[in-house]
């Protein structure tokens, strides 16, 4: 693929977008964006995602405005942003957690693939923002929704109507990243915490994700039965026996994913 790239090591899958100058979600980078995703949910052997892109001026910049400009019907444009939805949505829902790691700008659609991404690390010189209003537009890759959700009605509203670019130690503060580490070290410190998940087993990795995020939706009696189904079906797996082996000797579990 021309712009995206992945590689594993160690149940951790590092999938970098590279489409220089600023690595704008174009046509072409979404539709390889997709196929590596599909790819990753695919591959038994990956357990963690870390999404992050190639160069410095930009993280991602967001989508490509040139595509933008040609979109003059309401019938094109809401076809190409439910399929950029889609992309964002297999994102969040892989069943196996991502990180989005971030060394600089992350604007516009490049904010809402973070968005999708179960945790997000920033560099302290990184930047977020959701500038579509200064274009006449809105977020149409989840920003509307997902941003809210993580941030609050009020922190997404003066994102999304000012079109003004906040400080990673700002995007901490309101929740919208998960920790910040100096520019250097973002992907170093992506890896460390992909790390510690990939020790787990993936049964109760996915089964965690699941309760997590379909309880999310649902009332509180539903979504204790929703736990207490995976609970039991967790119960079955040759990782829980080797997990309870390995707690009653004192060592490291060593999982199978079964």
């Amino acid at each position: 693929m021309a712009y995206v790239r992945y590689s594993v090591e160690d149940g951790v899958a590092i999938l970098v977008i590279e489409n220089p100058p600023v690595n704008a979600l174009s046509k072409p980078v979404m539709e390889e964006l997709d196929k590596a995703l599909d790819e990753i949910r695919d591959n038994h052997s990956v357990k963690v995602v870390i999404l992050t892109a190639a160069g410095q001026i930009a993280w991602i910049a967001g989508a490509d405005i040139n595509e933008i400009e040609k979109l003059n019907t309401k019938e094109e444009a809401y076809q190409v942003v439910k399929q950029a939805q889609g992309i964002v949505n297999k994102l969040e829902n892989l069943g196996k957690p991502s990180i989005a790691a971030i060394h600089s700008l992350c604007l516009g659609g490049g904010l809402e693939l973070a968005l999708g991404c179960t945790f997000r690390i920033a560099g302290d010189k990184a930047k977020f923002g959701q500038p579509e209003i200064n274009l006449g537009i809105i977020p149409g890759m989840g920003g509307t929704q997902r941003l809210t959700r993580l941030v609050g009605k009020v922190n997404a509203l003066r994102l999304i109507l000012t079109g003004e670019q906040i400080t990673a130690q700002e995007a901490f503060r309101i929740g919208l990243v998960d920790a910040v580490v100096p520019s250097d070290r973002v992907i170093m410190a992506a890896k460390d915490f992909a790390k510690r998940i990939a020790q787990k087993g993936l049964p109760s990795i996915r089964a965690a994700l699941r309760a997590v995020y379909e309880g999310e939706d649902l009332p509180l009696n539903e979504g204790l039965d929703l736990e207490a189904k995976l609970f039991a079906e967790l119960c079955e797996t040759e990782d829980k026996k080797e997990g309870i082996r390995a707690f009653k000797e004192k060592r490291r579990p060593n999982f199978q994913d079964r």
